[in-house]
């Protein structure tokens, strides 16, 4: 066997390996307002609003700013290319405003998904050419670390080997190229809610992708404990007539992770697939009482979960603002609370937070 050259000095791991641990410190989880500017304007349309670079400027200006309990709860917040090099309402730049809060600051950089050929609409992600030089301008840019999401599916014919392959091998390979630019990698095959399939089928599914992923990571000579994984929970297709508790889709989702991601990995940290604010923070929440051992943080990377009812008490407008950062603010803590296991639901959820969030075939 051939053996491995190094790639990454002890600095830059112990640099990496930081930066993980920053942003999955206990009790602590991502933003994700890395949405697209289509995405956004999907999300700004329900509320009315139109879809422009000023409106988006200021929604996601009331996230950042939000009151001081937000940094007890978000530890890295992911942005999209044209929120990077925006400025807040004090014309501070917006990477400086978070990273002031004690928050870390990523960059989404993958360039979407294209058809695999011979396929059931199966995809992998576009992005890899010229991936090293916008890591590296990233990197002066402020950013400390990167996203890139993969999409599968299941039904009857799906995932395909192929599809598993091609996508492992594609997170793999941008891995390793955010490590050598000093942006710690978030790897995410995200496996879609769509279908009819129960908990068992998508607990199956979910340990071949992560077993294929963490080959495929291990082959490509990543270093782990630089690296943070986002995963979808294990929960049955959106369409399946049977429903599960929190304790049911927490057990499932801790056992496929204890099967295929290595103890090396900081912090897991769990997209929302399109699950209720609500849904998301009480699953969330039951994850971490599982009584198995569980050698991760286990946390969140909430987008909708975490905006959608900002949004609605925000409305698009500036005499919202406040009314609405303290909607962010609650929804933040809980999650924070929820990511040790100590989130006790009162059962007087408002309404906005218990609407489903579910799109059919997401994109971002």
């Amino acid at each position: 066997m051939a053996q491995q050259f190094p790639s990454l000095s002890p600095e830059q791991k112990k640099e990496l390996s930081e930066i993980a641990q920053r942003i999955v410190a206990p009790g602590k989880g991502i933003l994700a307002a890395d949405e697209s500017t289509g995405t956004m304007g999907k999300r700004l349309q329900k509320i009315n609003v139109e879809n422009n670079e000023e409106n988006r400027r200021c929604f996601r200006d009331l996230l950042f700013t939000s009151a001081d309990p937000v940094p007890n709860a978000i530890g890295g917040v992911i942005l999209f290319h044209e929120t990077l090099y925006q400025k807040s309402d004090n014309g501070k730049p917006f990477p400086q405003v978070i990273k002031e809060r004690g928050i870390v600051v990523g960059i989404k950089v993958d360039k979407g998904t294209a058809g695999l050929n011979g396929t059931d609409g199966e995809t992998t992600t576009q992005g890899l050419d010229g991936l090293s030089e916008r890591c590296a301008q990233y990197k002066k840019d402020g950013c400390d670390f990167a996203k890139w999401r993969c999409v599968l599916k299941i039904s009857d014919s799906c995932p395909t080997p192929l599809a598993i392959a091609e996508n492992a091998n594609v997170l793999a390979r941008y891995a390793s190229i955010c490590q050598q630019n000093g942006l710690v990698p978030i790897v995410e095959p995200e496996i879609l809610p769509d279908g009819t399939h129960d908990l068992q089928r998508c607990q199956y599914v979910t340990e071949k992708v992560l077993a294929a992923v963490y080959k495929a990571l291990s082959d490509h000579h990543v270093y782990l404990e630089g690296t943070l994984l986002k995963p979808n929970m294990v929960t049955a297709g959106h369409s399946c007539t049977k429903r599960f508790t929190p304790q049911e889709v927490a057990m499932a989702t801790v056992t496929a992770l204890r099967r295929t991601v290595p103890a090396a990995v900081p912090g897991i940290c769990f997209l929302s697939g399109g699950q209720s604010e609500e849904e998301a923070s009480l699953n969330l929440n039951a994850i971490n009482q599982v009584p198995l051992n569980r050698p991760w943080r286990l946390t969140f990377s909430y987008g909708r979960a975490l905006q959608a009812s900002t949004l609605a008490a925000w409305q698009g407008k500036a005499a919202n603002k406040a009314a609405a950062q303290e909607v962010f603010c609650k929804r933040a803590m809980i999650n924070g609370l929820a990511a040790k296991g100590e989130y006790k639901a009162t059962g007087s959820a408002d309404q906005a937070s218990m609407q489903s969030l579910y799109t059919t075939n997401y994109v971002y």
